[in-house]
């Protein structure tokens, strides 16, 4: 198994906006990207977090340059980043 962890900083008040976004996004993920088996959101005080499960690196690595996320996910969310997000890739041992 593969995560992927986005990591954002978005302020308090553009955070429902945030939450609109992956719920809007979440079941086309699951739905349509190859190997996509979770998708979590996680919010702190600090930034927004939302943590993806896949089931090979290949999967996730290719999710990064779909058109769902470069064109509709990132396109809804570029608005309300503060810093840019960053991005990890972690692999399961």
């Amino acid at each position: 198994m593969v995560f992927l962890e986005i990591t954002m900083k978005i302020a308090l008040s553009n955070r429902p906006s945030a939450v609109e976004v992956y719920q809007n996004f979440k079941g086309p993920f699951l739905d349509t990207i190859k190997g996509a088996e979770s998708k979590q959101l996680l919010i702190r005080e600090e930034d927004v977090q939302v943590l993806h499960g896949f089931k090979t690196l290949e999967d996730a690595q290719n999710y990064l340059s779909s058109e769902l996320f470069t064109q509709d996910v990132v396109t809804s969310l570029q608005p309300l980043f503060e810093d840019a997000p960053d991005i990890r890739i972690y692999q399961v041992a």
